[in-house]
């Protein structure tokens, strides 16, 4: 989809000047101390939703039933699920699986976004083996675990 920038102060002069553009475009809404805002016609904001969750559910099924093709299909898409041990990209897949079938339900994919960050982090450690021998332990200052406090209440 097209976007159209404006400074955010633009629309509050004129908010006249700036909506026509929703016609063909979205809006991106500059704001300096801020975050950008985005306008949307609710038609176009509804497809996209619509949309993103059909395939989510689509990816979903396709894990079920074949989860190494679900994995090479996100491998394909996320290249750095390559540098995941093997045994930790099921996981993964899984994970951001339901974040997104949740997410796409919901509206809210703040959490898909955080947990392919996550993940996308991880990668990046086991990408650098010195990196990941070292992030594994033992770590200086480990010692024996500690009682539990008693419960005073």
């Amino acid at each position: 989809m097209v976007t159209k920038n404006f400074q955010y102060s633009a629309f509050l002069r004129g908010p006249t000047q700036v909506l026509p553009s929703l016609d063909d475009a979205d809006v991106i809404l500059e704001r300096r101390d801020d975050e950008n805002l985005v306008l949307m016609r609710a038609e176009r904001f509804e497809a996209g939703a619509s949309g993103l969750r059909i395939a989510a559910r689509a990816l979903a099924i396709v894990a079920r039933r074949n989860a190494a093709l679900a994995e090479e299909v996100l491998a394909e898409e996320l290249p750095w699920v390559t540098w995941l041990p093997d045994e930790e990209r099921p996981e993964c897949v899984r994970e951001l699986l339901a974040h997104l079938i949740a997410g796409a339900d919901t509206g809210e994919l703040l959490p898909f976004a955080r947990a392919l960050m996550s993940w996308r982090s991880t990668a990046l450690v086991w990408s650098d083996p010195q990196l990941a021998r070292e992030l594994q332990g033992p770590f200086p200052g480990d010692g024996p675990e500690a009682a539990r406090p008693r419960d005073e209440a």
